[in-house]
Order: C-alpha cells, then sequence, then structure tokens
C-alpha cells in the first residue's frame, strides 16, 4: 500500500470548477473530481499555517492551548508514526514556514525531506543590490525586500518553487513506484500570497494585468472594487499554475499505474478572502466560509468509489487517522480525528460537530448546516494563555517579556502525557477586538454568510454541541470564561 498526499496553502474551494466557479481555468481540477471522492463539507480545525499543520500530525485542535508552534515533545506525529511501524514518509515541500523556529521540527519527523527554497520573503538568496525593483511597491520593509530579491532568481518556469517541489515528488514517485509501504506528501506554498506566475499562466484570462504593479494582498478590509477584481484575476492565474502542476502528479499516477493500490488526497490548510465580505486576507476577520470550509478530495482504492460527492461533515483532524488506518496501524490515544474510510465508501459520518478557530479568537462550532462563531464576553479578551513546552512564535522564540508571564507549570492535560506545560498568560491575538461578534448562519439557506440568523433555541443547540467540543479536546478552564460560558463548564 502506497499513500501521496498533495497539500496546497490557500487554495480556496470557491475558485474551483468542482465547487462551482465556473471561469477558473483549472482542468486537471475537473479530472481530480472525476477520479476521486469530493468532500462537500470539509472545515478546517486550527489556523492558520502551522496549527493546521500541527492537526495534520496529531489528530487534535491546536487552537484552544496554544497559538503558532512547532510539534510538542508530548504530541502523537503522523509521518513518524509511520516511520516507527516500517512505512516510509517523505516530504518534499517549498512552505518555507517549516525551516523557521515556529515550525522548526515538523520536517525532522519524516523519515527523509527535500526542500525547495523562495517562496514569499523566505531568507533565501543573499543579494545586497538595493537597485532591485520592488516587485510590490505598496509594501516596505526587508520581507518585501527579500521577496523581490528571490524573485530574481526565479525568471524561468522551472526555477519556480512548486515546479521543483513538484519534481521532487515526482522524482520520488518514479524512484519507489516498485516498493511499497510508503506515504508521499508533496506541499507547496502556493497559492498562498504573493500572486507570482509565470506569464502564461496570466494569458489564460482576458484581463491587463499590469493595471496594478502589486500582486500581495494585504490583510485589510477590501476598500477599492478594482484592485479586488486585480487579486481575484492575479490568485486565478496562480491557481491555474497549481492546476498544471497538479495535472503533472496525475499523469504520473497514471503513467506509473499507481491508482491501483495508491490512496491520493489532495487538500489545503485554509481558503482567502479576496473580497468576499469586504476583507482580504485570513486571520484578522471572522473565519467565514471561504476561509473555513476547504477543498477536499480523496481516492482510497479499497473502496473504488470515485466521481461522487459526500455530504458528512469531516475535518483535518480526519487525516492523519484516515493515513494511519490505510497502512494497518493502530491509532493513537489522544488522536481525535475519524478515519474517513467508510465516508468515501457511502458517506458514513464521523462526527456531529466540529471546532475551528484561531487561538484568542472566536471559537467557531459547525455541524455542516449551522456554523456558531462564539466571541469573547469579556472586554479585553482575556483571560488567554499559552500552554507549551516550545514557547514560539512564526519566526523567532517568545521575547523574553512574554517569558517573564509563565504564571507556573500547569498540571497535565488529558493529551499531554502525564507533561506538565508552561502557562504564559497574557496572550496575543492576531484578531483586532471590535471584529469579534457573536454569529450563527444557516449555511444551507445563507452559504455566503451574508445573514447572521437570530434563532435562541438554535444558538443553545449550537452552544451545548462547541462546549461538548471543547470539553472532549480538554480545554483550558479560562476559555470558558473568555467565552461566556462558565455556566455550561
Amino acid at each position: 500500500m502506497k499513500a501521496i498526499m498533495l497539500m496546497f496553502d490557500s487554495l480556496n474551494r470557491h475558485m474551483l470548477p468542482p465547487y462551482g466557479c465556473d471561469w477558473v481555468h483549472a482542468p486537471n481540477f475537473k479530472r481530480l473530481a472525476e477520479k476521486t471522492v469530493t468532500l462537500d463539507r470539509a472545515f478546517v480545525g486550527s489556523m492558520p499555517c502551522m496549527p493546521a499543520r500541527r492537526e495534520l500530525h496529531t489528530g487534535r485542535y491546536n487552537f484552544l492551548h496554544r497559538s503558532w508552534g512547532p510539534i510538542e515533545p508530548f504530541d502523537d506525529s503522523m509521518p513518524e508514526i509511520l516511520k516507527k511501524n516500517g512505512v516510509w514518509s517523505h516530504l518534499a515541500s517549498d512552505h518555507y514556514h517549516y525551516w523557521e523556529e515556529g515550525g522548526c521540527n515538523y520536517h525532522t519527523r519524516y523519515k527523509t525531506w527535500e526542500i525547495s527554497r523562495g517562496q514569499e520573503g523566505d531568507p533565501w538568496i543573499a543579494d545586497m543590490d538595493k537597485s532591485i525593483p520592488n516587485t510590490n511597491p505598496h509594501r516596505k520593509g526587508e520581507w518585501n525586500f527579500q521577496d523581490s530579491i528571490n524573485r530574481k532568481y526565479m525568471q524561468a518556469e522551472d526555477q519556480f518553487p512548486q515546479a521543483k517541489t513538484t519534481a521532487m515528488g515526482i522524482e520520488f514517485m518514479r524512484r519507489n513506484a516498485k516498493h511499497d509501504k510508503w506515504f508521499l506528501q508533496v506541499e507547496t506554498f502556493d497559492p498562498h500570497e504573493p500572486y507570482f506566475t509565470p506569464e502564461r499562466f496570466k494569458k489564460l484570462y482576458d484581463y491587463d494585468f499590469s493595471k496594478f504593479q502589486n500582486d500581495w494582498p494585504e490583510y485589510v478590509p477590501a476598500k477599492d472594487p478594482k484592485l479586488t477584481k486585480h487579486y481575484q484575476m492575479t490568485n486565478a492565474a496562480l491557481i491555474s499554475m497549481c492546476d498544471h502542476h497538479l495535472g503533472r502528479i496525475l499523469d504520473e499516477m497514471d503513467r506509473l499505474n499507481l491508482w491501483k493500490d495508491t490512496m491520493l488526497i489532495i487538500n489545503t490548510d485554509h481558503g482567502f478572502l479576496l473580497g468576499e465580505h469586504d476583507w482580504w486576507g485570513k486571520c484578522r476577520m471572522p473565519f467565514y466560509n471561504e476561509i473555513a470550509q476547504t477543498p477536499l478530495f480523496i481516492w482510497d482504492p479499497r473502496t473504488g468509489v470515485k466521481g461522487q460527492r459526500r455530504q458528512s461533515l469531516v475535518q483535518t483532524i480526519d487525516l492523519p487517522a484516515t493515513i494511519l488506518e490505510y497502512f494497518g496501524i493502530e491509532l493513537p490515544k489522544d488522536m481525535q480525528g475519524k478515519p474517513l474510510r467508510e465516508t468515501i465508501a457511502s458517506d458514513k459520518p464521523v462526527r456531529k460537530a466540529g471546532l475551528f478557530g484561531l487561538h484568542g479568537a472566536h471559537v467557531n462550532c459547525t455541524d455542516g448546516h449551522y456554523v456558531y462563531m462564539r466571541s469573547p464576553a469579556t472586554r479585553d479578551n482575556q483571560p488567554l494563555s499559552e500552554y507549551t513546552l516550545m514557547p514560539t512564535h512564526m519566526r523567532h522564540t517568545f521575547e523574553v517579556e512574554e517569558l517573564h508571564k509563565i504564571e507556573c507549570l500547569q498540571e497535565p492535560f488529558s493529551f499531554t502525557k502525564g507533561c506538565r506545560t508552561m502557562k504564559i498568560t497574557g496572550g496575543r491575538p492576531w484578531v483586532e477586538e471590535n471584529q469579534l461578534k457573536t454569529m450563527l448562519f444557516d449555511i444551507d439557506k445563507d452559504p455566503g454568510q451574508k445573514n447572521p440568523i437570530n434563532d435562541p433555541e438554535c444558538e443553545e443547540k449550537m452552544i451545548k454541541l462547541l462546549v461538548k467540543c471543547m470539553k472532549e479536546n480538554d480545554s483550558p478552564k479560562e476559555q470558558f470564561i473568555r467565552l461566556g460560558l462558565e455556566k455550561y463548564n
């Protein structure tokens, strides 16, 4: 048995033909839907990049206890479990957050790994020539300057990180097609912003891309309709590039006759707002379905089901459970995700409800039909603490001043295997407090989430589901206080 996961970053389901988009050029995603099961109610868990990847390893929510950070010493890591059970796990990626302090030990969980450099502001090429043109003049600073440097060294299409990453994955497939018991994760940062693409993908669209020297949206309210249109078109061009490289993987599956014994998962960590709800970006605003509801395609050679759709509620935490079950490996007791074999075969549900969110923001709950966004009830969004043995933000360890706020060693949570963690108080949310309002949506009747509903009976039902899921995750007690749910705990 073999398995391949092709993972994109910030891939919007509403920009893909299998999910109803009729203008983005993505024929290989159409082809993919014909060869797999398309899951219509797939939701994120923890946001954004590394919290989502922690879920891909551990199969449990991250965001109630901690923000961005590495794998913890007590975490169960799916690729590491595979490695220990004789399944070769390999990562080929250009997702540069893996090589920063905040993601520094994810890649080492695989038996082997390889990287391609240069995405976004990845500190890659050392070129001190200050005359290098700024590719996004609306953005300033060293991070943007590094992105401009990196692009100077990506003139040919095969120099782009995604092209290199896909080539690495294909090389692994060719080298190991005759062997058994391996898991390949091909993971690209695209179509995450900035939307840098070769010209041939822009030529697929009847649009003048030179209108703006800008392909890097900021996470701010969308106030310029023309710029919104521009971001949508540049994103579409990058999705077409992703579609091309997806086609390369599918072609190789065909050529090597891998469909007979190889699971294929195509997924992403989250979506992105391109003007919907009057926002660009993610993290600073409520997690509307454009962000929270993701594309997911799975081929399981054991069932042979393809070209069908499934309506059961599934989440990111289910993917590591699905992969371990596929290889016949017992799931760790702390893994909350559920294998999706029967969901793929017959749409058998694996859960009644699920949580999703960002540390210090809304705690969201969905049953697949309603989405409930519970906002903080306290004015200062406190109490909020980080529980960790690896106090690391995105690119650096916690500041000394933050570590002064270590209140105590927290008694073990149910999943920390007897380890006490630091309790670091006064957590720093990414969101603005005035954006956090409690809202309830009927996403069957209002899939665009344009009209919050006032239904006390339904809200009470969703609160009980939310609290149940929080308790199952052994949520810190202060989260119930922060959300005004003390009476339910």
